[in-house]
């Protein structure tokens, strides 16, 4: 895939989500040396999963991109992505809080799923009052082959952080993205829709 094409698709999804929306380019698939054709495509926000790749990455790419943290946060690890970061989408511990420095939405699971990261929603406030930077709150709902299964879960992550006050919302990834803008998402994750061709 070329930068140019890249361009291409990341414009045509910032035109699909609006001004009011960030698209933050998740790169847990990316290459190091595949980094420079996003660069060159003009993408702003880059997504990270996996701390190790974030040092890595960040150490060669540093100021080309504004950097975000979008992978389970291990306490331990959370030192390193408040050095590296300006915000992270996926707080979800009490331990992980303790040790965070920078901005953060908390990671809300709103399937109930065992295999998915995050706090259940009456856990929420308990995290709100340790964590004083929470600026939003993040959701990763069920896998379906129709994007509209996740609407329900949007609107739920929408109405719990108008309950608490809290104003960004980092929902929707490349197969849902769109519903995720019009349920009021602030930042959409896409990875796999720019590359697969």
């Amino acid at each position: 895939m070329s930068p140019a094409e890249i361009r291409e698709r990341y414009e045509r999804i910032r035109e699909e989500v609006g001004p009011a929306v960030t698209v933050v380019v998740a790169t847990k698939y990316v290459a190091l040396e595949d980094m420079t054709k996003l660069a060159e495509a003009g993408v702003e926000v880059v997504g990270e999963n996996r701390a190790q790749d974030l040092q890595a990455k960040r150490r060669e790419y540093g100021e080309a991109f504004r950097w975000h943290f979008i992978g389970h946060l291990q306490s331990r690890k959370a030192p390193l992505v408040s050095e590296l970061c300006e915000l992270c989408h996926s707080l979800a511990s009490e331990s992980a809080a303790r040790k965070l420095t920078i901005p953060a939405l908390v990671e809300v699971n709103l399937s109930g799923e065992p295999t998915k990261s995050g706090v259940a929603p009456e856990e929420l406030p308990a995290l709100l009052k340790l964590y004083p930077d929470v600026r939003g709150l993040m959701t990763m709902p069920p896998a379906t082959g129709d994007p509209e299964g996740s609407r329900s879960y949007f609107r739920r992550l929408r109405e719990l952080a108008e309950q608490h006050g809290l104003r960004e919302l980092s929902m929707g990834t490349s197969q849902d993205y769109r519903i995720a803008a019009e349920e009021g998402a602030t930042f959409v994750r896409v990875g796999a829709v720019l590359w697969q061709r």
